[in-house]
């Protein structure tokens, strides 16, 4: 008797073959039942993921027709004021792809703007990690991995507006040539080996293009496939509420429903930076010219990004001193010392926090700003250091606009980033903990409704409205620390790194409000009724 079975089809047939000698239906079995919390500030990894992706279809264009050579040509392309002029092959090929070359504007555009968005979203990502408290154990090495994502995104975008060799482009090479031959000892050979010779050498947009399109996209795209790997290990944050906890994550699976809101995002993600692509110029290279070691533009500026950098030069006080013959440029030396620690610190802060505060817990709720006083007022102070070294890349613009002495808006921003940083923790602590007590005595009493009713013995009181069970887990839901107390070592001695730690742990946990009790609750609700 015949099997009247049907044969499978020519893609059943592949996919069989497939899975037998990959198992990849047991990995996307696996992957479909990864839940993600649905909270809007968590799809800021996903515009990080697309953007990136546009800036890959963008580049691939725009590859085809850049031709990356310093070869001096003299342009006949259709922009006429610049005809007959003599520039790079680089600069040309750039201006062909702007007028001559069908849809390369757009594209042009598309590749700057999405790299603007990528660096930005990666920079409001670990602002959320961090005031969320999202970066403790077990996601350290996860934060050092997405920071480390954030610096090779400045240094793709800084490669990246250095390739047309147009003027604005050449001063920023010219500056950043300053800064390494700042450099005691090493710096001008640094500088030689860079550059392929004297500045700016024969071949350095050559180099540019090499790192911008094929090194730094591939330890880019290693890093996010690192990331994406530590997240899933690791498990997604979640704010509080009911039913969430350490061990259980409530949200939505990746199959079906995750992976169809995605897919949509994606394409919204994609059709707001074409339309702004088509409609806002960025990079005008032509108005600028080639480039030309003898003129400067006035009210040039580098992309937001980088214009703390420019920032910490142009506030650095002009100090110079000589040591057996080698002259040192404090005004150089000063603002790269500065930018590096700083980096370093934000890099390592996870394990920073954890030494002083002594917690060795696994994380995964996500904390409220305000319940961690000490580090919301860090970051709050971070933020304004990191402000006004970018608007000090603006010092000269801030004087022309409105008018004000250029040495004037120097001294008040010199004098904002010493104190600024430092009235800002301050006064940022203090409104964290202001808001802890206003959550306190809501948890305890509920809102003020503005009902007044008249007690049995005449007495007047307002009625509170209590909080349902969603709010009631939001104000409730954190965890209370105790400063490391001083105990002696296993030889019996108290070292000064325990005293620092100690004084440390103390000041970090200054005036924290506790977390309502579970009998002041009860308290609360008898009272209540």
């Amino acid at each position: 008797m015949t099997s009247t079975a049907p044969r499978p089809t020519l893609t059943a047939q592949a996919s069989n073959y497939l899975d037998e000698r990959t198992s990849i239906s047991t990995m996307v079995a696996t992957l479909g039942r990864k839940v993600f919390p649905d909270h809007w500030s968590f799809m800021l990894g996903e515009v990080i993921l697309y953007s990136f992706v546009a800036i890959l279809l963008s580049g691939t264009f725009l590859t085809f027709f850049f031709d990356p050579s310093m070869t001096e040509v003299h342009y006949e392309g259709s922009y006429v004021p610049l005809k007959g002029i003599a520039m790079s092959a680089a600069y040309a090929s750039s201006l062909d792809i702007s007028f001559d070359i069908r849809g390369g504007l757009l594209m042009r555009q598309v590749h700057h703007w999405a790299a603007l968005l990528f660096v930005a979203a990666i920079g409001l990502h670990m602002l959320r990690v961090f005031f969320t408290g999202a970066f403790r154990k077990p996601r350290e090495i996860n934060w050092v991995v997405g920071f480390i994502l954030f610096i090779l995104a400045m240094a793709e975008g800084f490669t990246g507006y250095s390739l047309p060799d147009d003027l604005l482009s050449g001063n920023g090479l010219a500056i950043i040539n300053g800064m390494v031959k700042g450099i005691p000892i090493v710096g001008t050979w640094i500088s030689y080996l860079f550059f392929g010779g004297l500045f700016p050498g024969d071949d350095i947009v050559s180099r540019l293009f090499v790192l911008h399109i094929m090194l730094l996209p591939a330890i880019v795209i290693a890093l996010i496939g690192v990331h994406m790997v530590l997240l899933i290990v690791n498990k997604h944050t979640q704010f509080a509420g009911p039913g969430k906890t350490n061990d259980n994550v409530v949200g939505a699976p990746i199959m079906p429903l995750f992976a169809a809101k995605a897919g949509s995002f994606f394409f919204i993600v994609f059709g707001v930076i074409v339309l702004i692509a088509s409609t806002f110029t960025i990079n005008p290279i032509w108005a600028y010219g080639p480039y030309d070691p003898s003129p400067v533009s006035a009210g040039t500026q580098p992309d937001w990004y980088i214009g703390f950098a420019d920032g910490a030069l142009r506030l650095a006080p002009g100090l110079e001193s000589e040591i057996f013959g080698l002259t040192l440029s404090w005004n150089i030396l000063i603002p790269m010392a500065v930018l590096g620690a700083f980096i370093v610190l934000v890099m390592f802060y996870p394990f920073i926090e954890q030494w002083i505060t002594g917690d060795k817990r696994e994380h995964h709720i996500a904390e409220r700003p305000r319940n961690n006083p000490t580090r919301t007022a860090i970051g709050a102070a971070g933020i304004l250091f990191y402000a006004v070294l970018w608007a000090a890349a603006s010092s000269d613009l801030i004087a022309t606009h409105f008018q004000l002495n250029v040495f004037q808006v120097t001294w008040w921003l010199q004098a904002t980033l010493i104190l600024g940083p430092i009235v800002t923790f301050w006064l940022t602590r203090r409104i964290a903990l202001g808001l802890q007590k206003k959550d306190r005595e809501i948890l305890l009493h509920g809102y003020e409704s503005g009902n007044i009713r008249r007690l049995p013995g005449g007495e007047y009181v307002e009625v509170h409205q209590q909080l349902d069970e969603y709010e009631s887990w939001k104000l409730k839901a954190f965890d209370s620390y105790e400063p490391v107390m001083v105990r002696p070592n296993a030889k019996g001695k108290i070292t000064p790194a325990t005293h620092a730690r100690a004084a440390l742990t103390r000041w970090f946990f200054e005036d924290r409000i506790a977390p309502v009790s579970r009998g002041e609750l009860e308290a609360a609700k008898h009272d209540h009724h």
